[in-house]
């Protein structure tokens, strides 16, 4: 089964990007879906336990938790420490199942894929890229966003240009996305013939 790391830097269209593999029929396991459901379950109480006060209803407040990591940069972490591991396990359940289903190739969608040495474990890495200047309208249009908080998380993700050159397929994002599905089937016409060839022994 191949294992393809999807991957971008915040604001550059990745999780637009994995939808469209999914709707093209690939498996897709979703880092930021998967921690936005441990937040809402698990890992709550760990999370407040480091970090008092990030919990409520049973869920863990993220405007909460993103004001003290503003104030304490060095709690990411302890935050990492918590939440990498059930990540990971929820990581290896989603591929045991795609396994038992027979699947050819999933997507697992990392965002930090380079910082964690993720793309030691996927046999084919996709980076979502678009220009400065897209990236930076798309996020500081977010909600609650800052230019503070922008570069904050900047400064802890590998620089786009590193990502593009460590890529085994690029998604230029910042066209329309049409053009990115186009794009999408393409990489996954290509695989589905290395495959083929097997140009993938391993996976």
């Amino acid at each position: 089964m191949l294992k393809i790391g999807l991957t971008g830097s915040i604001g550059m269209g990745k999780s637009t990007a994995g939808k469209l593999f999914a709707e093209a029929g690939i498996p897709l396991n979703d880092s930021d879906a998967v921690v936005h459901d441990l937040y809402a379950g698990e890992a709550a109480p760990l999370v407040d336990a480091a970090f008092p006060g990030t919990m409520k209803d049973g869920a863990v407040d993220r405007h909460e938790l993103g004001r003290q990591l503003a104030l304490d940069p060095g709690g990411f972490k302890r935050l990492e420490a918590i939440v990498h591991p059930l990540v990971r396990k929820r990581e290896m359940e989603f591929l045991k199942r795609q396994r038992r289903a027979g699947a050819g190739m999933v997507v697992l969608d990392i965002p930090l894929l380079f910082e964690t040495n993720a793309w030691e474990r996927v046999d084919v890495v996709v980076v979502v890229s678009a220009g400065p200047q897209i990236q930076r309208e798309r996020v500081l249009a977010r909600e609650g966003m800052t230019e503070e908080k922008f570069e904050m998380i900047l400064s802890r993700q590998t620089p786009d240009g590193e990502k593009r050159r460590r890529a085994d397929y690029l998604i230029d994002s910042s066209r329309s996305i049409a053009e990115t599905k186009e794009r999408v089937l393409e990489i996954i016409a290509d695989l589905k013939t290395r495959i083929a060839k097997g140009d993938f022994r391993n996976a």
